[in-house]
């Protein structure tokens, strides 16, 4: 993923960018609102389907925080491996039959207040 990519390249104009964050944002966003619209449906398939992309998600999180040349923070990557770990315990015992899609839901929402700087997570 290119730090940059120019929004022109998708027609939203020639002087916006979009960052990295951005990127990760939209697609944490989209996971979660898969999650929320489960969330109303009970156990069903586009549950397991919504929790087994958030596992996706996390798992592509926590190979590219423990990546060498990753270059946040120690501090922030050991905090984001740890809700990475818990949101992976947490999907799978949904999909187990157990669990709370909630827990997952906050933690998505909590990551993104902090992608835009709203909280630190």
């Amino acid at each position: 993923m290119n730090a940059v990519t120019p929004r022109s390249q998708h027609g939203y104009g020639t002087n916006a960018v979009r960052t990295a964050r951005d990127a990760e944002y939209d697609v944490i966003s989209r996971v979660t609102r898969m999650l929320r619209q489960a969330s109303n449906l009970g156990r069903s398939i586009e549950m397991v389907q919504a929790v087994h992309k958030n596992n996706e998600l996390w798992t592509l999180l926590a190979t590219d925080l423990s990546d060498p040349g990753n270059s946040l923070p120690s501090e922030t990557k050991a905090g984001l491996l740890s809700l990475a770990a818990f949101s992976l315990r947490q999907g799978h015992q949904i999909l187990a039959g157990q669990g709370d899609i909630a827990a997952l839901i906050d933690i998505n929402m909590s990551v993104m207040k902090g992608l835009r700087g709203e909280v630190g997570v």
